[in-house]
């Protein structure tokens, strides 16, 4: 490569923003009939992806309020190409 500080730079910000803000968490608190659900944004108002049943593992990635709620961005950790968001009050860090 002709510029080895920039692939080293380039490098280094990819490793960094891959999954370094992303925590593990699973659903906790839907009820045994019930599924949290996965949302296209932060907010009822965003349409459903999939519902997700208690002790689904997620990877936790950035929170937001929304409308005095706390909404989290997360991944299916067995799927991370399945993104979206959930309330924060149905998730647990253990």
């Amino acid at each position: 490569m002709r510029h080895p500080a920039i692939a080293a730079i380039l490098t280094l910000a990819l490793v960094s923003g891959c999954g370094a803000s992303a925590s593990r968490t699973m659903v906790e608190g839907a009820g045994p009939d019930e599924l949290l659900k996965l949302r296209a944004g932060p907010g009822l108002g965003h349409a459903v992806i999939l519902g997700l049943p208690d002790g689904t593992r997620l990877l936790r990635r950035d929170c937001v309020t929304e409308a005095g709620q706390l909404w989290c961005r997360v991944a299916l950790a067995d799927a991370p190409g399945v993104t979206g968001y959930v309330s924060e009050d149905y998730l647990s860090d253990r």
